[in-house]
């Protein structure tokens, strides 16, 4: 969202942004500021506290209705002229109607790809005409779905974990729902990835679809001169890392990480040690420990690896040709010429940094939609190696150390079927970047989305 906001505002002077933050009960929230931009400001809402007995299912969707009337009065006391109003994907049951009592028509911004876009609007329709069976009692068959947005069929076993789980699918079906009322969609994703999946939500029906990522920590007006100052804000703290990739051979290391809340159990850690030490490649591995059972939240640092659940001896064994760390400057990483290869819980950002760096992903996703992700990666892009697409991350499903050891493998080759995969990265990298330039696909459809926004106010 912040990038959006600096996006719009770099792309028109006419335009500032206000991001709301909604903060959560836990008090677990971040302050922002927007720094040397002054036509971007955060504004901290006041929280906004659920009653002790509120249903879990309905904690969130308390706390956005709550927060509705401190938006209403954050506008009216607001001299800037109100154009548009921009819901978040996960907002629009709560926020969609507050569009109109603010007097401008809401838009969506979707962080999430056209492909997930597309399956949630096919889910939501054969709901709403009584066509959706039990998805939960179809992720472990054989069967098949037709979704629009693919080219392919969509093995059941792939479906992902965010709707297959009876607590969340209400909820998305019902944002889903309220999404058809925007003004229109703003995506972030670029036309030459998802030619297909954005055909297939830009019909008649559906609002007008805005593509215009890569939304990364970059500057559409600047991405070289950007990416060169977040490169280096990242490096301070991790010149280790940096310095031991420094001393591999180009594409040579394989990096694994699992994004802000990947983590494994001690059976599945040994299961990757074990792999890594086989196949004798050069990694950098971002290990975290996972939560302890009945916590809530992210994963924690270790104080040192040796409190790891390792192999007795591996940290030895591998010192040669592998690196452990906790946290990971992702971005930096994929940077760096020494990295060859991403094993990746494809999250959709992590999705857009391995392509923008030209970096062919290893796929084991793990939870949200992260599953469809990964078949659009391997099976419809070809960006992507499976390490195993069908992975739960709740499920107690275990990743063997042969298929890991395979997969990567897979993903390192260099002159073999596999191996080509890396030129069509490099390919898909390019295009990334010239989407955002003048010219480019997303920055036209910037320049549409900012006309229809004017329009408003015109």
């Amino acid at each position: 969202m912040i990038q959006l906001a600096k996006q719009l505002v770099n792309h028109d002077h006419r335009l500032s942004a206000t991001i709301c933050l909604i903060p959560l009960p836990s008090g677990n929230n971040t302050n922002l500021t927007a720094g040397d931009d002054s036509r971007v400001r955060f504004v901290n809402l006041p929280a906004v506290k659920p009653p002790p007995d509120t249903d879990p299912a309905r904690f969130l969707p308390t706390i956005l209705e709550g927060s509705k009337r401190h938006i209403k009065e954050l506008v009216g006391s607001d001299v800037a002229r109100l154009a548009g109003f921009v819901v978040d994907m996960l907002c629009c049951t709560a926020m969609m109607d507050l569009g109109s009592e603010l007097g401008v028509p809401p838009y969506v911004f979707y962080p999430s790809g056209a492909n997930f876009l597309g399956f949630m609007l096919e889910l939501q329709a054969l709901h709403d005409e009584g066509k959706l069976g039990d998805l939960a009692e179809l992720k472990d068959t054989e069967s098949e779905m037709a979704i629009p947005s693919l080219e392919k069929p969509l093995p059941c076993k792939f479906l992902p974990s965010v709707v297959v789980e009876k607590e969340w699918l209400p909820l998305l079906i019902d944002n889903t729902r309220r999404l058809r009322e925007a003004r229109g969609i703003v995506v972030n994703t670029f036309l030459e990835l998802e030619t297909y999946a954005l055909g297939s939500v830009s019909v008649a029906g559906n609002p007008p679809v805005y593509p215009v990522g890569p939304l990364l920590n970059l500057n559409s007006a600047r991405p070289e001169e950007e990416e060169e100052e977040e490169y280096k804000e990242a490096v301070q703290g991790n010149e280790e890392v940096m310095e031991w990739l420094d001393n591999q051979p180009a594409a040579s290391v394989v990096f694994l990480c699992f994004g802000s809340m990947g983590s494994f159990g001690k059976e599945q850690v040994t299961e990757i040690a074990v792999a890594l030490e086989r196949c004798g490649q050069r990694f950098l591995w971002s290990l975290r420990r996972s939560p302890e059972a009945g916590e809530v939240g992210p994963p924690s640092e270790y104080g040192n690896f040796d409190e790891a659940p390792l192999p007795a001896g591996f940290l030895d064994r591998v010192s040669g040709i592998g690196k452990v760390i906790g946290w990971a400057p992702q971005t930096a990483v994929l940077r760096h010429v020494a990295v060859g290869g991403f094993v990746s819980h494809c999250g959709w950002n992590s999705v857009l940094e391995s392509i923008w760096f030209g970096v062919p992903v290893g796929a084991w996703p793990m939870y949200a939609e992260q599953q469809l992700n990964a078949f659009q990666l391997v099976e419809e892009l070809g960006l992507a190696e499976e390490i195993k697409m069908d992975y739960r991350w709740d499920g107690g499903m275990m990743v063997t150390a042969e298929e890991i050891e395979g997969g990567i493998r897979r993903l390192m080759a260099a002159e073999n079927d596999e191996g080509r995969k890396r030129k069509t990265v490099k390919e898909v990298s390019e295009m990334s970047k010239k989407a955002l330039t003048e010219g480019g696909s997303s920055c036209s459809s910037l320049s549409r989305f900012i006309q229809d926004v004017i329009d408003n106010i015109s």
